[in-house]
């Protein structure tokens, strides 16, 4: 006979933040004021500030998995480290960290990724299996109406158009700055809307799975591994590209975020070009 292991002791420190997390905080605050300031290579401060605040989203992305798991049963999360924000306690590390990295730097868009793995023996409710899946991209809702604030505040550079035809701005001294936190916005918008598509291995289709029958289940299950890339496939060769870009566009602008700047953001970003 065996025996399903019940846990019931959490780590002391299963909820401090890792040192890897901090480091990857340190980096993105002082890049910041380093863009801010225009420090040295200004395309090189804002790749790192970008890249560091995609990989700090993508930690709490996956923290918020974990934590919801948590508290819905699985106490075994807190075992494999994912409570501490740590990316290298990934489950697939390669696909939850560099893969969306590398997306974000050659195409600009929030590649949605997952490692956090919650073992769903414990978890007694399908409500509480849809809110595991849902917690990623609703963290990613939040983080870009974060992001918004300054820009609904109308903190930001605007743009005008002179006599001649030419765009100018009111403030071009920080104008690096503010299309770096445009282009996070931008990619928070990217990711919520992809996570939340209902799409076999994606959070959207999380969302909806407990909800099949056994049956449905595991064909959704088989369909998984493949399931974004045939969504990424149609972003990239179908007009559901355009109608995903447009509606991208389309709430950026309802959060107040220009996409001018979040554009000039992506230029600026990919230094080496």
């Amino acid at each position: 006979m065996t025996y399903e292991p019940v846990y019931t002791r959490t780590p002391r420190n299963a909820f401090i933040p890792s040192p890897v997390f901090v480091g990857i905080v340190a980096v993105f605050v002082v890049t910041g004021v380093m863009t801010w300031t225009r420090f040295g290579n200004v395309g090189l401060d804002v790749f790192l500030f970008v890249i560091s605040g995609w990989i700090i989203s993508l930690c709490l992305h996956e923290y918020a998995h974990a934590v919801t798991g948590y508290f819905s049963g699985d106490l075994t999360v807190a075992d494999r480290g994912y409570l501490r924000l740590n990316p290298l306690k990934y489950t697939h590390p390669l696909l939850s960290i560099v893969l969306p990295v590398v997306v974000v730097i050659l195409g600009g868009i929030g590649l949605p990724g997952g490692a956090v793995w919650v073992d769903h023996r414990y978890i007694r409710s399908k409500v509480k299996d849809s809110l595991i899946s849902a917690s990623g991209p609703l963290t990613n809702v939040v983080l870009a109406l974060v992001l918004a604030v300054p820009f609904l505040l109308e903190l930001s550079p605007a743009l005008s158009q002179d006599t001649d035809g030419r765009y100018t701005t009111d403030s071009p001294e920080h104008l690096p700055f503010w299309a770096a936190l445009a282009l996070l916005a931008f990619l928070q918008i990217t990711a919520s809307i992809l996570n939340l598509l209902p799409v076999p291995g994606l959070d959207g289709g999380g969302i909806v799975s407990p909800w099949f029958s056994p049956a449905y289940q595991r064909a959704w299950n088989l369909a998984a591994p493949w399931g974004f890339l045939v969504l990424f496939l149609l972003l990239w060769q179908s007009d559901l590209g355009t109608y995903f870009f447009d509606l991208v566009n389309w709430l950026a602008d309802l959060i107040g975020v220009p996409s001018w700047l979040y554009a000039y953001g992506f230029e600026l970003m990919r230094f080496w070009s």
